[in-house]
């Protein structure tokens, strides 16, 4: 049977610089799929969608929220040709009864081990309404490599430089971070993968730079250091998101390829001051994930917080605006307190202001939003402090001999 696989486009971030990533869920559902599927896989943001394709079955996998109404969008042509639809993702896990009324199957939950009875439910012309499996996870053994092979890879550079690809070496979190939904999505038990299992994928992976996209591996020190031990010998490179503060695991960190490190900054503290630096003393660079917008933020707090990123030498930033995610505790506090002023899915893309700030106006905090980006790359342009991230990447790997040469022009 033909099976489409759809990735639905979004609007990406106000002032970042634009390249596409390969998306990670669909090829991670992708390697679930029985052998006897199909699959064919769309990613609208680098590809057209045909909705005259042939196909018996469409499978539409959501990551964001800015992503779901373009997501039902496409499943609503599709169900209008007669055509079965179901709708999978974090976003649609986010926003389940609205993915109802435009679904004919709604799959919440983890793909390893369940994509057997989906399909054998379709082709017996009983797909269940919601196939929920979220208080269910399946055993962290079961996750196997990702299916990359469906993407077209040509796609997926930056002015001929190849990016990175994104991978996973554990499930769930064991933090409840204020603007977060991982608490409801995947619980707070901290899920790592056998490292036999990681090194296979990451040694399947033809792509030397990696993006480790799990929440966060400073979850378990003793694991992390397993992990990064194991990974020397591959010679990748990669970033990930926050890792131990603890010279031990830097410094295996770095000699596992650590490249740079998505660092959350909230405040202008010694503590910010000294991790940044202490990533630097390793050779791993940092980019700050700012977010804008918290009660205490007033207009000068931000300034102050961008003249303390520029003294403290941050390789790059991400400015985002507070955004109240649905099942998150933000989302909880500002629709109880009816400071949400846009519920238009479109909005909620960390780039624009739905609520109402609590010490500046809604109009104001966007324009800090925009003058942060500005002020911080006023200096040196963000194309040019990418430049260096990847010149440094690109020395890494030509003195260990991985270096390979742009994909295109």
């Amino acid at each position: 049977m033909k099976f489409l696989l759809i990735y639905p486009k979004w609007e990406k971030l106000d002032r970042q610089t634009r390249f596409t990533l390969p998306p990670h869920g669909p090829v991670v559902m992708a390697a679930t799929l029985p052998a006897d599927v199909d699959v064919k896989f769309i990613d609208e943001n680098v590809d057209a969608i045909n909705f005259d394709e042939g196909c018996d079955f469409v499978g539409i996998s959501i990551m964001l929220t800015a992503q779901v109404k373009r997501g039902w969008e496409i499943a609503d042509a599709f169900r209008a040709r007669g055509i079965k639809v179901m709708c999978g993702g974090i976003a649609t896990m986010l926003h389940a009864e609205e993915s109802e009324l435009h679904a004919d199957a709604v799959f919440l939950g983890e793909a390893e081990g369940r994509m057997e009875q989906v399909f054998a439910d379709f082709k017996a012309g009983r797909l269940q309404n919601v196939y929920n499996f979220m208080q269910d996870q399946p055993p962290i053994e079961s996750v196997g490599t990702a299916r990359r092979s469906i993407l077209n890879r040509d796609m997926y550079n930056y002015r001929g430089v190849q990016m990175v690809d994104l991978v996973h070496a554990s499930r769930g979190c064991r933090f409840n971070c204020y603007p977060c939904a991982v608490r409801f999505l995947g619980g707070r038990s901290f899920r790592p993968r056998p490292y036999d299992r990681v090194i296979e994928e990451l040694s399947s992976i033809e792509n030397n730079r990696l993006f480790i996209v799990d929440n966060s591996l400073a979850q378990d020190k003793d694991w992390e250091m397993g992990l990064f031990k194991e990974m020397i010998p591959l010679k990748k490179k990669w970033c990930s998101h926050p890792i131990e503060d603890d010279d031990k695991v830097l410094d295996l960190a770095a000699q596992a390829g650590a490249w740079f490190i998505y660092q959350a900054i909230f405040d202008s503290s010694n503590h910010i001051r000294d991790r940044v630096k202490r990533y630097h003393d390793y050779g791993i660079a940092v980019e700050g994930s700012i977010l804008l917008g918290l009660d205490y933020h007033t207009e000068d707090y931000i300034k102050r917080l961008v003249d303390f990123l520029l003294e403290i030498e941050l390789d790059m930033a991400e400015f985002t605006v507070l955004t109240p995610f649905p099942h998150t505790r933000t989302f909880d506090d500002l629709h109880k307190e009816g400071r949400i002023f846009s519920y238009d899915w479109n909005d909620y893309t960390c780039g624009k202001v739905v609520f109402q700030p609590k010490l500046m106006s809604p109009e104001k905090l966007q324009e800090m939003y925009y003058y942060a980006w500005d002020k911080f790359y006023e200096e040196e342009p963000q194309n040019y402090k990418m430049f260096k991230m990847l010149k440094r990447v690109m020395d890494k790997e030509r003195a260990d001999g991985t270096f390979k040469p742009r994909v295109r022009p």
